[in-house]
């Protein structure tokens, strides 16, 4: 295994921790803010307010990653075609490594894909990004209520989501509630099943956030 390097401090919760100040990356331009998780945030704030400034988007851009990319954060998010994590986020290219699947779930191709990233680029954040009324979510809780069968590969996200859902299956506001408890409990996941990942949180290279993208709103709000 590579040597992380070390840097910041992750706090208690699990795998899901507040917002903290990190410290800056590699490019001032990639990392506009001493708080990366507090820019990402503040982006959002501009996006949903209809303010959102496109920064790092220019053709020069364009030229000065074509060497090399420093993204500041990683985001597993959804597939959902409503969650593009640089226009939600008004971040630019280059700044975030983004890994989407349905129901923002976390195997080994995905792991796989945060660890690269975590030992390619050392980011202060990954993020879990899921949302409110999320399709996955709403699919498995309406399989397990009827017990229909789930057709072709779909099956495996159902399966995936299954055990984390079931206890919401009976609630009213089930399918929030489930949203909410995938996202800690995928974030849990990318640092339990990941020895890369967990030793970076370990040694202090890496905060893990859960996030809830609000489809009404615009707004992002962490999840603890």
């Amino acid at each position: 295994m590579l040597t992380l390097h070390r840097r910041t401090l992750f706090t208690a919760g699990g795998a899901i921790a507040g917002s903290m100040a990190l410290p800056h990356a590699a490019s001032a331009d990639t990392h506009p803010s001493s708080d990366p998780l507090a820019s990402m945030l503040a982006g959002n704030r501009r996006f949903a307010a209809g303010r959102a400034r496109h920064p790092r988007q220019s053709p020069a851009r364009v030229r000065e990653v074509a060497a090399g990319q420093h993204p500041f954060a990683v985001i597993l998010g959804c597939a959902d075609s409503r969650l593009t994590p640089e226009i939600l986020f008004d971040q630019g290219i280059g700044d975030l490594f983004d890994n989407r699947v349905a129901g923002n779930l976390v195997d080994d191709i995905l792991l796989g894909s945060i660890e690269y990233a975590v030992e390619e680029f050392v980011p202060p954040v990954i993020m879990v990004l899921g949302h409110e009324r999320c399709g996955a979510i709403s699919a498995t809780l309406n399989a397990i209520r009827t017990g229909a069968e789930v057709p072709g590969h779909i099956a495996a996200v159902v399966d995936a989501l299954r055990p984390i859902v079931a206890p919401y299956v009976d609630d009213p506001d089930g399918v929030e509630k489930a949203v909410r408890a995938n996202v800690r409990a995928q974030a849990e996941a990318i640092v339990e099943q990941s020895e890369i990942v967990h030793e970076a949180v370990e040694s202090g290279a890496t905060l893990v956030v859960g996030a809830r993208y609000d489809l009404d709103s615009g707004l992002v709000t962490l999840v603890r």
